[in-house]
């Protein structure tokens, strides 16, 4: 218990740190409310209970020990960020609204189409299935919190629910503060200037995790 409790502090401190993870919560909650917020969030959730599963089996070993398969998957991941940044740079391009029509002739509260839950959840899922850092974490830290130094697969899976735990119940949380303040941030120019931030976030993110794989 105290081995589990140790690493679910540090779990917790991993998790609040800023990340793609945190910035598509933002994004799905301006987008399509609390719903699609809570949707990425928990997609997130599972994609890290498949990595703890993975490195279960010991895949995140190989995977951590294989680098042409660790970078290919790492540039999977970091080119679907680009792709998440620059889809959101683009349609809220300068001159544009938020359907991509003349700003001018937009009205004042043209909507972004909205994610569904399952778009929303798969978003979460893939954004965190497409890290393989998150894999070599329970394969590297999860024995770090053993006294012998050795994690079976019950083990590994139990410290992988937790941190699955975690993970979503912070980004629900993120989705719920955000939806308290979706009144704001929904103001045309709040809005574009927030998507056009996360969006160029999302884009740096993703070609910086390029740079470090090259």
């Amino acid at each position: 218990m105290t081995a589990l409790a140790g690493f679910a502090l540090f779990a917790l401190l991993i998790t609040i740190a800023p990340g793609p993870d945190t910035l598509l919560v933002l994004r799905n909650c301006m987008r399509g409310g609390r719903a699609s917020g809570a949707a990425t969030a928990l997609g997130s959730a599972a994609g890290s209970l498949v990595w703890a599963m993975f490195a279960a089996l010991g895949l995140a070993a190989v995977l951590q020990r294989w680098d042409t398969a660790f970078t290919v998957v790492r540039l999977a991941g970091a080119a679907y960020l680009v792709f998440l940044g620059a889809q959101a740079l683009w349609r809220y391009r300068p001159g544009k609204s938020t359907d991509g029509t003349p700003a001018d002739a937009a009205p004042t509260s043209a909507p972004t189409p909205a994610p569904t839950a399952a778009r929303a959840f798969r978003q979460g899922l893939l954004s965190c299935l497409l890290n393989p850092k998150v894999g070599v974490f329970f394969v590297a830290v999860v024995p770090q919190f053993l006294s012998d130094g050795n994690a079976g697969f019950a083990t590994t899976m139990l410290f992988g629910v937790v941190d699955a735990v975690i993970a979503g119940a912070w980004l629900l949380t993120v989705a719920v503060v955000t939806t308290r303040a979706l009144t704001w941030l929904r103001r045309p120019r709040v809005h574009r200037a927030l998507e056009r931030t996360t969006g160029g976030v999302l884009l740096a993110l993703g070609i910086g995790t390029a740079v470090e794989s090259a």
